[in-house]
């Protein structure tokens, strides 16, 4: 009983971790796209 519930736990964690990789990544990009966006409005003034 203990290993199929160790093993789900384990699998999740997994999931979880990549999940949290991903939305760093995108979180990385928007911050990128604001900070060009910024630059751009700077160069044009």
């Amino acid at each position: 009983m203990i290993r199929p519930l160790m093993m789900a736990l384990m699998i999740f964690g997994l999931a979880a971790c990549e999940t949290t990789k991903g939305a760093g990544r995108d979180l990385q990009k928007a911050g990128q796209a604001i900070s060009n966006t910024a630059q751009n409005v700077q160069n044009a003034i």
